[in-house]
């Protein structure tokens, strides 16, 4: 019973959030790979467990698993364990990630960041920072989508769900397909002039 409840969530959530979402996708995706063909990169973030999404999303751009797609620009600033834990040591780790987008980030890059409820203070301090400078900006949170739903970033994709574990694999599976749907606007790029 538990199993099947599971998985009927674990198809629910997705099929209605892309059902809603699929214009906006395909908008943020030629953002992003209009800011790809121009020298940017993507700087993903994310606390907690969605530090390891981060880590994951970047990882996908560097190295494609589908054979023939380009390797694209991506870090993920939550891999800068010296740096992070310095700054909590000092009492400074809320800040951290706004402090290395304005050493590492470029006006042509994109910022994308993960927040559970969309209340997370320092992503929010990160997402005004890289908008600040002009950054591609993209959050990825849950429910309403909090204060981070009402940043006005270019694109906050909000999975209407209060479970974690389903809001995080629908998660996967989106930046899964900006990955995909980047490249296919990658073999058009006459659309990306």
């Amino acid at each position: 019973m538990l199993v099947a409840a599971r998985f009927e969530r674990s198809i629910e959530i997705p099929q209605t959030f892309f059902a809603a979402e699929a214009d906006r996708i395909a908008q943020a995706c030629l953002a992003m790979a209009g800011r790809f063909h121009r020298g940017g990169r993507l700087i993903a973030f994310g606390n907690g467990a969605w530090a390891s999404d981060a880590q994951h999303v970047a990882v996908e751009f560097v190295h494609p698993v589908i054979v023939g797609k380009r390797a694209l620009p991506a870090l993920a600033l939550t891999n800068d364990s010296a740096l992070l834990g310095g700054a909590y040591s000092t009492g400074h780790g809320g800040m951290q990630f706004a402090r290395q987008l304005t050493i590492l980030g470029r006006a042509q890059d994109i910022a994308m960041g993960f927040s559970l409820d969309g209340n997370d203070g320092n992503i929010l301090e990160v997402l005004a920072t890289a908008k600040e400078m002009g950054l591609l900006t993209l959050g990825l949170t849950s429910g309403t989508g909090g204060a981070l739903s009402q940043s006005g970033l270019d694109f906050c994709f909000c999975v209407n769900c209060d479970d974690p574990l389903a809001v995080q694999e629908t998660h996967e599976t989106l930046y899964h397909i900006l990955w995909e749907l980047v490249h296919i606007f990658f073999e058009h790029e006459g659309l990306l002039s």
